[in-house]
């Protein structure tokens, strides 16, 4: 299938000439936003992306598999319980099942997926070049998850190519990698073009990593927030009712949320050629198998000769609940058949053994419906 190609709008165009630039931090939630979080909130608004037309009048053993894979998924988001959605998509056909498949829930990290996927579009269209150097100093350190701070804090700076950038960023969940590539590519405004421009609709992309959790944490940013334990010692002086209106009002209506179908939806079109090149396509999802976060979330669950290519993503604690638990992914059957799957908790106070046992189960689910399909039971 001939792949389509990225063409920047007017917006995009914009937002790439502002590339280095910082962006201004955004109020606390709960609070009037600015332009760039109603410009965020609205791209979940737009109707789910299109997915193939279903073969029609499927086998009957296919109807089945597919029957007992909906009722798998059933028993195990009602036992989880809570704002826990799931999506799974048959890649090669499009079909798709799931549970509160299309509640709008926290992405967190997974939001560097689509960081990525905007540096490979303009990649594509030699707007980027993957091997150029960048310099990543102490004013681009983030917050959490940052393993490259430590060779920053030790050296100054680190010059690194976007490639390898996007490597760790993916790989690792590094918040200043990504956030560094964000700035290269445009910033959020280009991630929102790319996204709207693509057609992956129900997904939202957020103000970037610092204003954000500043944000969730009833609180607005300062660089000094990215030094020793200065953001914790900070957000522990927040109020708690403070804290509490904030964190609330982020789950009730995140800034970066995206419906589970429109994530996994947006997977099958990238392994299925549609976003990327199939060659580039097949680097990144590359790269996803790779990723050293959450063994054992969906990659916990596979069983020999399958590959699974994936992003975690996991946000704060607040008063015993954690914002946002996520994998999503594309598993790989030893015989090439893929599913895109996103397993999304919105909110959970669930240990978080049993939230990895939850998403395992997903992925024995997809195995299991893989195996159940005609011809898979044969020698």
């Amino acid at each position: 299938m001939k792949p389509t190609r990225l063409i920047l709008s007017a917006s995009a165009a914009l937002a790439l000439s502002a590339c280095g630039t910082a962006e201004n931090p955004s109020p606390p939630f709960g609070v009037e936003w600015g332009e760039e979080m109603r410009e965020a909130q609205q791209q979940a608004k737009a109707p789910a992306i299109a997915t193939p037309t279903p073969t029609p009048a499927p086998d009957p053993q296919v109807v089945q598999a597919r029957e007992e894979l909906g009722d798998k998924l059933e028993a195990i988001g009602e036992e989880f319980g809570g704002t826990l959605g799931i999506a799974v998509v048959d890649v090669d056909t499009g079909w798709s099942t799931g549970f509160n498949e299309t509640a709008l829930l926290p992405q967190q990290s997974v939001s560097k997926t689509w960081v990525t996927l905007t540096a490979l579009t303009l990649a594509e269209q030699g707007l980027l070049n993957l091997d150029a150097p960048i310099r990543v100093s102490r004013d681009d350190l983030t917050l959490f998850h940052q393993p490259i701070r430590k060779e920053i804090l030790r050296s100054g700076a680190v010059e690194s190519a976007v490639g390898e950038l996007i490597e760790r960023a993916i790989q690792q969940s590094d918040n200043t990698a990504n956030n560094a590539i964000l700035q290269r590519v445009g910033g959020p405004r280009a991630v929102r073009a790319m996204l709207r421009e693509q057609g992956l609709d129900g997904i939202r992309f957020g103000p970037g990593e610092k204003p954000m959790q500043a944000a969730i944490a009833g609180m607005e940013w300062d660089d000094s927030y990215s030094y020793e334990n200065n953001f914790y010692d900070a957000r522990d002086l927040v109020p708690d009712r403070v804290r509490k209106r904030a964190f609330e009002g982020y789950l009730a209506d995140p800034v970066d949320g995206a419906r589970p179908i429109a994530i996994a939806r947006a997977l099958a079109a990238i392994e299925r050629g549609e976003v990327l090149s199939p060659k580039r396509a097949e680097e990144f999802l590359t790269i996803m198998s790779n990723t050293r976060s959450g063994p054992r979330r969906l990659k916990g669950g596979r069983s020999e000769g399958w590959v699974v290519s994936h992003k975690t993503g996991t946000g704060q604690f607040w008063n015993g609940q954690q914002s946002g638990y996520n994998d999503v992914g594309v598993l790989f059957a030893p015989d090439s058949s893929a599913y895109a799957v996103a397993v999304m908790i919105g909110v959970t106070k669930r240990p978080t053994i049993e939230r990895m046992q939850m998403m395992q189960e997903v992925t024995r689910a997809v195995i299991a419906f893989h195996e159940a399909l005609p011809g898979q039971g044969e020698s």
